[in-house]
């Protein structure tokens, strides 16, 4: 156990993990798998969907959020980031009542309602979606190592260009196909190691389900951010699954009852690992370690050299998986949805190639606020939440008013990006950015709804008339 003190023990467990995801991605690529994930016209099986939703969805950064708000905000902080996943059943909800509408994606359904603009406003966001996704689950790479390098001041850049390249490599290998038998492999590793820690803290002396119960935080205003933070969750859980191209491309490639099946079983699943995974950052709390270097540090105290290594093995794991779902969505994106693009797997690689790069460039970026990259891309879908309901309640929506909608999202989204310029602060005056991000998401909701129903009500007055 000693080896694993070394820091180059998790060099060594990346490039084993690197090596078996690349042996496992598909030799035989064909444009169906590249894009699709059907392998010569066979669906996924149901566990094979399953453990790939769950593992794109309980990313690094979750995990580390999960640990980070519950440090911070205690039970209520780590809560706020399980409700977070509800959206699985939401999301299951919506691909079930898109697909009895016969389209074979978001954005199809939007197309059919709202055309062009439909296609591309949706596009759009899914590309910051996307984007989010790389650039912060790179943020946990670069993370780790400066942390298990501290003597070398480029070991984090140094990390997730080297990790960024090997996620490339094995992902433009097989394309979405290859996502989703290496998020299998991925998975069962996460849980295995994720396993061995858990245990390990909760057999501990230290640990006491009274103490994680009423442990409110080390934050100035206690628990009470974390709970602002569950009704942010609550306002975006039904738009937040639908924004997300990794989750809703998994929606459309199986029978209709193994992928209702697939959310239920993913929402259980996920949302055990996420909560469990949030207690560790509850327990540093309440045994009163000091907040290092994005609670790396922390735990490394608190664990020692064997279980702190583990915990970065499922951070590490977490990362791959997301990376390579990411790149794969994005090469169907561009090339399916936006067709800007031929329709093979060299484009797709190459897509692919850019998503990565300037994923890596904006990790140079000073703002790496790993909360921000969810906030900001949840807050800008939430247009979709009066539009989606309404719809599905049969109401018929002008394109004008989807469009001000839409609009009033991004908006919102920028104005929590630059939450400190003086416009805003003058808007939203508040004693924490959670306060204003409860706020821009409910001016988002009431005027989407508002402007929604309004052009409902006009387009039957003027089919009446």
């Amino acid at each position: 156990m000693s080896f694993l003190a070394n820091p180059y023990a998790l060099v060594i467990f990346v490039m084993i993990a690197a090596a078996i995801s690349l042996s496992i991605s598909n030799r035989s690529v064909t444009l169906e798998s590249f894009f699709n994930g059907k392998n010569f016209g066979s669906e996924p099986s149901l566990w094979t969907l399953v453990l790939s939703q769950v593992t794109t969805w309980i990313f690094a950064r979750s995990l580390l959020n999960a640990a980070i708000l519950g440090y911070f905000y205690g039970l209520a902080g780590t809560l706020a980031y399980t409700f977070y996943y509800i959206s699985f059943l939401t999301g299951g909800f919506i691909v079930s009542r898109i697909r009895q509408e016969g389209a074979n994606s978001v954005q199809e359904w939007l197309g059919n309602y709202f055309g062009k603009i439909g296609h591309w406003t949706y596009n759009f966001l899914v590309v910051l979606r996307l984007l989010s996704e790389v650039f912060a689950n790179l943020i946990v790479i670069g993370l780790i190592f400066s942390s298990a390098f501290p003597e070398f001041e480029i070991s984090g850049q140094i990390a997730i260009f080297v990790v960024g390249i090997i996620g490339l490599l094995y992902s433009a290998k097989g394309g979405f196909q290859a996502s989703l038998k290496t998020d299998v492999f991925q998975m069962v590793i996460f849980l295995i190691v994720f396993s061995i820690c858990f245990l390990w803290m909760i057999l501990s002396i230290d640990f006491s389900i009274n103490s994680i119960l009423e442990f409110d935080g080390v934050h100035d205003q206690g628990a009470r951010p974390g709970y602002v933070l569950i009704c942010v969750a609550l306002l975006q859980v039904f738009s937040y699954p639908a924004h997300d191209p990794v989750m809703m491309d998994r929606g459309f490639i199986a029978s209709q009852k193994k992928t209702n099946y697939s959310f239920i079983l993913a929402f259980i699943i996920s949302t055990v690992c996420i909560f469990s995974f949030g207690l560790f950052g509850i327990q540093a709390g309440v045994i009163g370690y000091g907040y290092e270097n994005q609670l790396l540090g922390t735990w490394q105290n608190m664990f020692g050299p064997a279980m702190y290594f583990f915990l970065m093995c499922s951070l590490l794991i977490s990362a791959m998986s997301t990376l390579d779902s990411a790149l794969a969505s994005s090469a169907r994106l561009v090339v399916d949805e936006f067709q800007l693009f031929e329709r093979n797997i060299f484009n797709g690689r190459i897509v692919m190639s850019f998503f990565m790069l300037f994923g890596i460039l904006f990790t140079l970026f000073p703002n790496q606020s790993l909360f921000d990259a969810v906030a900001v891309t949840g807050t800008a879908s939430m247009f979709l939440t009066p539009v989606i309901l309404i719809t599905f309640l049969g109401g018929k929506i002008p394109i004008w008013a989807y469009s001000i909608t839409w609009m009033c999202s991004m908006i919102g989204a920028f104005a929590y990006i630059f939450r400190d310029s003086a416009i805003v602060m003058y808007l939203l005056p508040s004693l924490h950015k959670y306060d204003q991000l409860l706020s821009i998401c409910l001016y988002i909701i009431l005027f989407g709804f508002l402007v929604c129903i309004l052009g409902s009500f006009f387009n039957r007055f003027v089919a009446k008339n």
